[in-house]
């Protein structure tokens, strides 16, 4: 244990003579803390916007006068969607997906006003957040700190000498292995401090706190023992840094932008044209309500009848409109939610098979793990839009149903020269209906959401550590 010590020392101490290593030190922790404040500030003034104007799309709606209440229905709403305590760490998807919905009758909108529509295209690279700086840069100077760790010792002759002297390469590894750890967990602690800093504010979950804590841990660790594995099985530190490089870009660059696209051609998603032509031709099929021969609605027509025990529509104690009404907003938003279901599943598919990349690269899984954890996933933005559609079916179903309540048949159907006044109710119906309350997910959904990419990074961290044996012994036959 002392060799160990003693070899991790003088690697220290090396890193810290190395001019350069520290100047890439210093810079990579003054990015992580600028990423810390631009992330909180952009964060926050997004949180502040949509709360704006969520609250003007309230007082615009609760504003209107009296009228009919049909009109109310596609008159509309907007709603937005709610920042989660960890979107400053990491935003996942929520620049990509929109973040608004304007909600009306007869129709389910998606949701629109992504940040990548309004910026520059540098967004689809990679916002400058913590995260994105301990995914893509934090290995980076890993690499240009320890490539040389073991393979220096091979070039300058001085590992034959350590290993005549007694020092095991079991100890060796150990201690280069210890020293980049450090400068990891110094690497880290920024990001960290911001970690904490962002997740101080009311709403933040414990649990994936630490799930995220322990997978970005977990990540840089990886990467240390990564760079010292390739240090001791080449014999040039020139060729350690150029073979470190290389699987830099290919695992943390080059996957985690190719595995979209295989996915995206593996399980292609209708364009927006396409869904919206097959969904007016199942509407066509459904029925015409204003089709008096049309089968379907005249079968509900009977059956209204029935209930009641009238003959005629202008019997009925309802407003037989607002029956319609209602039966028909039940019938497309069950075909809307059928094509939104099939879209979902063909998303999830495209997001199953990206993360299965993640055996492959650590850094899918790590984004998995994080975005999962910070509840800004595609499973987070599902979860904003089945509420949207829940309190949107709700809400003009409650405005079809005042129809057939406190709009009379006859007064709907007339067209004299006060029928219009005679068919508006009370402005107080729609003030009386409750605003749009986002339920954000329990700790533990978040963090069971983030299980398979956890358990896929520390895979790759005991499977690296296990990948140290051989190479120890492998260094060890260099003794004379």
């Amino acid at each position: 244990m002392r060799a160990i010590t003693l070899i991790a020392r003088d690697e220290l101490r090396l890193m810290r003579r190395n001019r350069v290593a520290v100047i890439a030190f210093a810079l990579l922790v003054l990015l992580t803390l600028a990423a810390a404040l631009i992330s909180w500030s952009h964060q926050s003034g997004i949180a502040e916007t949509r709360t704006r104007f969520q609250a003007q799309a309230a007082e615009a709606f609760e504003a209107q006068p009296d009228r009919h209440p049909h009109r109310m229905a596609h008159f509309g709403n907007f709603i937005f969607r709610p920042l989660p305590p960890l979107a400053a760490f990491d935003p996942g998807v929520d620049a990509f997906t929109g973040n608004s919905i304007f909600l009306e009758g007869h129709r389910q909108n998606s949701a629109n006003f992504g940040d990548v529509r309004q910026s520059s295209l540098l967004v689809r690279f990679g916002q400058l957040t913590p995260a994105f700086v301990l995914q893509v840069i934090a290995p980076l100077l890993l690499i240009f700190l320890g490539y040389g760790a073991v393979a220096r010792e091979r070039e300058r002759g001085t590992l034959r000498q350590m290993l005549v002297q007694g020092v095991s390469a079991r100890a060796l590894v150990m201690g280069k292995l210890l020293a980049l750890a450090l400068v990891a967990a110094l690497v880290g602690l920024p990001a960290l401090i911001a970690f904490l800093l962002i997740a101080g504010q009311p709403g933040a979950l414990a649990g994936p706190m630490a799930v995220i804590a322990l997978g970005y841990g977990a990540y840089l660790a990886l990467w240390s023992i990564i760079v010292i594995l390739v240090s001791a099985l080449v014999r040039r530190g020139r060729d350690a840094l150029l073979a470190l490089l290389a699987l830099w870009a290919v695992l943390v660059i080059l996957l985690p932008r190719v595995a979209p696209d295989i996915a995206a051609q593996a399980h292609s998603l209708p364009t927006r044209l396409e869904t919206d032509i097959a969904i007016q031709q199942d509407l066509h099929r459904l029925g015409d309500a204003h089709n008096p021969d049309d089968p379907f609605f005249n079968a509900f027509k009977q059956k209204v009848l029935r209930r009641y025990g009238v003959d005629k529509v202008e019997d009925l104690p309802v407003n037989y409109n607002g029956l319609l009404a209602v039966e028909g907003e039940k019938l497309t938003s069950g075909l809307f939610d059928h094509y939104a279901d099939r879209s979902f599943a063909i998303q999830q598919a495209q997001s199953r098979l990206t993360d299965g990349f993640g055996i492959i690269s650590p850094a899918i899984s790590l984004r998995q793990l994080s975005m999962a954890a910070a509840g800004t996933d595609l499973a987070g933005h599902r979860r904003f839009l089945a509420q949207a559609e829940a309190y949107r079916f709700a809400m003009v179903q409650h405005l079809n149903q005042l129809q057939a309540d406190a709009v009379s048949y006859a007064d709907d159907k007339a067209k004299d020269a006060g029928a219009d006044q005679r068919k508006r109710i009370s402005a107080d119906h729609w003030q009386s209906i409750p605003q749009f309350r986002f339920i954000a997910p329990t700790a533990g959904d978040l963090v069971t959401a983030s299980l398979p990419g956890l358990g896929l990074l520390l895979a790759w961290l005991a499977l690296a550590l296990l990948a140290l044996l051989p190479v120890a012994r492998h260094l060890q036959k260099a003794r004379p």
